[in-house]
């Protein structure tokens, strides 16, 4: 029986000790990660599917969804399926991997909060500088941008995590534990503070301008030309997508807020604790939510989405179907 009490009883000097919960809350959290982990796997497919098969949706902003999507994907491919494993009351998967597994999780998170920004800026110039938006977000400017996010996550994570890369375990206590050190100061700063108030503050001053233009166009709307007319349709589906990332933005913050807050209270959490549980549950879901908020907000998305899963699209391809029901008209997008 005091052999069963340690992650490694060949080691009953350097071993850690099991703390195992209820047979029923073990099967719970296995139940929500693999929901979520399907979830996400599916619905971030679906999404990437869409952007890739219709041309009208190669837009900038787009592209930076589509950034926002691979990030979801790899969470839901590969860091939720660790996650289960990290809640196990010991870690046999060695010092290594352990700290590749928070590597591949700090670089999804790192490249979302990055994309979030970058978001952000792309609807406070289509939105409070119209007119110079085609020339200043270029689909080539933006796939530099999406790929230094990237190369600047991977490279952060590098550099936080250097101590563990360099010498894994070292901050273990016993055999059995998956434990890492950062600099918390450094990571609440650069990747909570600092992107959350741009954030605000690009989109506060989105909102005020939409605002505005929808208070300009409903007094001026009985003396709409039709050259006018199509400038108002440009400029309420910006400020539709505007209102759309701006919910993705509120999500975001909503999921990632508790894990900040508890890093600001100083307070420690042990891994593979409820609590810490938790947090991540809500970490992951963001992954989950992000393709659905498409679906709820975006016409074209459902459209796609009833292609996709009927198998509509196949028959487009053929050629069996009218054209007209098988592209995107401009009312959608």
């Amino acid at each position: 029986m005091k052999e069963a009490e340690f992650c490694f009883p060949q080691l009953l000097n350097t071993s850690c000790k099991k703390h195992t919960r209820p047979h029923s809350e073990t099967m719970l959290i296995y139940i929500v990660f693999s929901s979520l982990s399907l979830l996400t796997w599916l619905f971030v497919i679906l999404t990437v599917m869409i952007f890739s098969h219709y041309r009208q949706l190669h837009t900038p902003t787009n592209l930076l969804l589509l950034s926002l999507a691979v990030a979801d994907f790899l969470v839901g491919l590969f860091v939720m399926p660790v996650q289960i494993v990290l809640t196990e009351p010991c870690w046999f998967l060695g010092d290594l991997m352990c700290v590749l597994c928070y590597f591949l999780l700090f670089i999804t998170v790192y490249a979302s909060v990055v994309n979030m920004v970058l978001i952000s800026v792309d609807r406070y110039v289509a939105i409070c500088d119209p007119l110079h938006y085609p020339t200043k977000i270029t689909q080539k400017r933006v796939q530099v941008f999406v790929l230094l996010c990237w190369i600047y996550s991977i490279f952060y994570s590098i550099l936080i995590l250097y101590n563990n890369l360099k010498q894994p375990g070292r901050y273990n206590s016993c055999y059995g534990q998956c434990v890492i050190n950062i600099n918390g100061v450094v990571d609440i700063v650069l990747f909570f503070i600092l992107p959350i108030t741009g954030i605000v503050i690009l989109y506060m001053r989105v909102f005020v301008v939409a605002v505005f233009q929808a208070r300009a166009m409903r007094s001026h709307i009985a003396a709409v030309t039709l050259q006018c007319s199509v400038s108002v349709t440009a400029k309420k589906s910006e400020m539709k997508a505007a209102r759309t990332l701006g919910v993705l933005v509120v999500v975001f913050l909503m999921c990632y807020c508790p894990y900040y807050c508890v890093s600001l209270s100083g307070y420690d959490l042990m891994i593979g604790s409820s609590a810490n549980i938790l947090i991540n549950i809500l970490i992951y879901l963001n992954s989950c939510l992000n393709p659905v908020i498409y679906a709820f907000f975006y016409p074209w998305f459902r459209k796609s989405f009833k292609l996709i899963v009927t198998l509509e699209i196949l028959q487009c391809a053929r050629s069996m179907r009218p054209r007209s029901s098988c592209e995107l008209n401009n009312e959608l997008i």
